[in-house]
């Protein structure tokens, strides 16, 4: 036998091994090392923003401190375990089920043309996103133009955007930059396919998606699994926005998929996932707080996926903490885009901030956005902001300013390092109060003046405390009165078959307006009831997030319909109720702003804020009464 004739036996007999080698990889014993392929998903959630850590005034780069998240630290995680699954041929993907958007100050460099958020998760590798609600908080129109930042149309964009359930009109820049469905094969041949999804809870938070709407859904998911099996997917994954609730329904309906990462709630994922038939759910954290690990295998013969961590003794979340070193070229880029966001505000602020992490404020205790419907410390603040600077502004009587939960993103934390002890830097302010823009396309949501009856105040009143049993963003804060209510009579009864309470219309115990100056104190002479039949126009002041809410809730429940209007009662739409200062739109955190610098200053000059605000103060108060005994009456009347 001559060499060449030896040399084409060789390679044939390795043909062959590696042939059967595969052939046995993917229809072996089922559950078997050897027969199972492996992959990694790391998953992130709700990130509104979060490149840096926070909070940011206690952050330093060469000490410990007690700042938690940034975008440099979850980089540096996902290299390390890439480099060491890569040891071990294992492949890793890394995927967020989305708002990305809405949340720090970052998002303001949008409307200018930047998009920090996904140009950084392109750089840190991240295969496939889907979309929040957040991600609309500047409209269609620009979520277009930010998307362009991944590449696409063209067909090596990434991250990957998938929307299964997203109806996007024919020749909308949007839909050229998003897909229905995505297959990645991994170097082991595994073919992963992708289909994401909006949940109907994170829909109806949206003010600005038209002329984009949402489909069904179960519907939705169930197309995609079809479209997904017809083209050789073996594992079907589901990347969601739309929380465990929604979830557990899509997974019932559907039960071919294997995977589902979740987000839009932000609960702590440090447990096992949940699972539903066999469906995996996954989630990790808001705001880049903890990384997700799901250590995964596959099943050829049966075609099973079951998880690792446990076996692998790998938690579900990695918590992001100053232990945690930084990846230096994502540092990098965050850097550069920091000074972007400087340069903003200093124009924003007309010099007043020029450095987005330089203290600007002090104040003895953290300005709490909790505990759940109640009165909160931030949302005094706030609200007092809105009216008291409106007043200063306008030079008009602004009776009650309401601000919604939903608007107020999270705690403000004075710093507690030795550096940053009890002060307050712009960016950790801005971040809990900074979302949204208006009409003109600048950060922040526009303030509305508008005017109300004392029915409708009720009726609002009524509204937002039943309506923040199914959802706390819609729990309103107030200033320039107080109230009392009974939550023992928000909702009348269950409607049968619909799994839907129905509001009693009669929880608002009282309602009074504050009739002195400035700073509503406690003392009962400087109140006035309003009584519930009460058509006297009130001055009130709110922003463009809540006035959005008006029109649906006139369409969808009538009997809570508010009419804004103007000082002598005529109806305006919500685009004249605007406030504008010298011919711009006067924002909520500018107002914030303003009034944070207004405060009494401390020895060093930066304002401190007063300790009045320590504490709650009994503008929303709980009142038990007697129930309504009237109820099972009124639902028979309802029903028949």
């Amino acid at each position: 036998m001559n060499t060449q004739t030896i040399d084409l036996a060789i390679r044939r007999l390795s043909a062959f091994l590696t042939i059967t080698v595969l052939l046995l990889g993917r229809v072996g014993v089922a559950g078997s090392a050897e027969t199972e392929l492996y992959f990694t998903i790391l998953h992130t959630n709700d990130e509104h923003s979060a490149l840096l850590p926070s909070p940011l005034v206690d952050y330093h780069p060469e000490e410990d401190n007690p700042t938690v998240g940034g975008f440099a630290r979850i980089s540096r995680l996902v290299n390390d375990i890439r480099a060491a699954k890569s040891d071990a041929d294992e492949p890793v993907l890394l995927v967020s089920a989305g708002d990305i958007l809405g949340g720090t100050p970052f998002a303001w460099l949008i409307p200018d043309g930047e998009a920090p958020e996904i140009s950084t998760m392109r750089q840190m590798g991240y295969d496939v996103v889907t979309i929040g609600n957040h991600e609309f908080d500047y409209g269609p129109e620009h979520l277009a133009r930010y998307y362009e930042h991944t590449g696409c149309p063209e067909p090596d964009a990434a991250p990957v955007v998938v929307a299964s359930n997203l109806i996007i009109p024919d020749g909308h820049p949007l839909a050229d930059c998003v897909v229905d469905t995505h297959i990645i094969t991994l170097e082991n041949g595994l073919r992963l396919g992708f289909f994401g999804l909006l949940g109907d809870n994170a829909v109806k938070l949206i003010s600005k998606m038209e002329p984009v709407t949402a489909a069904d859904s179960i519907a939705s998911a169930r197309a995609a699994v079809r479209a997904l099996r017809e083209r050789d997917a073996d594992v079907l994954i589901g990347v969601t926005h739309a929380g465990f609730y929604e979830d557990r329904a899509v997974a019932k309906a559907v039960p071919d998929i294997d995977v589902l990462i979740t987000g839009h709630f932000h609960q702590l994922m440090w447990e096992p996932p949940h699972l539903e038939g066999k469906t995996i759910f996954a989630q990790s954290s808001a705001h880049g707080r903890g990384l997700g690990v799901l250590e995964l295998a596959y099943d050829p013969a049966g075609g099973e996926v079951r998880i690792r961590n446990e076996e692998n003794e790998q938690p579900f979340l990695v918590p992001v903490n100053s232990g945690t070193a930084e990846d230096p070229d994502t540092a990098a880029a965050i850097a550069a885009y920091t000074e972007k966001l400087n340069q903003l505000a200093s124009r924003l602020t007309r010099g007043a901030i020029t450095d987005i992490a330089a203290p600007f404020l002090r104040a003895d205790f953290v300005l709490t956005e909790g505990p759940l419907s109640s009165e909160s410390v931030l949302g005094n603040f706030v609200a007092d902001a809105m009216r008291l600077v409106v007043e200063g502004k306008t030079g008009e009587k602004v009776d009650f300013a309401i601000q919604a939960n939903g608007v107020l993103r999270g705690d403000v934390t004075p710093g507690t390092m030795p550096h940053a002890r009890n002060k307050i830097c712009f960016y950790d302010l801005a971040t809990s109060i900074g979302l949204g823009t208006g009409y003109d396309g600048t950060p922040g949501y526009p303030l509305a003046s508008i005017y109300l009856t004392g029915n409708e105040l009720y009726r609002m009143l009524e509204l937002s405390l039943f309506l923040s049993q199914i959802a706390q963003v819609f729990y309103l804060q107030l200033s320039g009165g107080r109230f009392t209510y009974d939550p023992d009579r928000l909702t009348l009864f269950q409607i049968p078959f619909a799994e839907f309470p129905f509001p009693s219309f009669r929880a608002v115990r009282s309602l009074e307006r504050f009739t002195g100056e400035g700073v509503q104190d406690a003392a009962d002479a400087d109140y006035a009831a309003i009584s519930r039949r009460d058509d006297t126009l009130y001055h009130v002041v709110c922003d463009y997030y809540i006035l959005s809410f008006f029109p649906r809730v006139a369409a969808l429940l009538p009997i809570y319909k508010v009419i804004p209007k103007d000082r002598y009662g005529n109806e305006i739409s919500i685009r004249d109720a605007i406030i504008y200062v010298d011919g711009d739109e006067l924002k909520f955190w500018q107002v914030a702003l303003e009034y944070a610098l207004s405060q009494p200053p401390d020895t060093d000059g930066i304002p401190r804020i007063p300790d009045y605000y320590g504490h709650t103060g009994a503008r929303i108060m709980r009142q038990s009464a007697h129930p309504l005994l009237m109820w099972p009456l009124l639902a028979l009347m309802l029903l028949f």
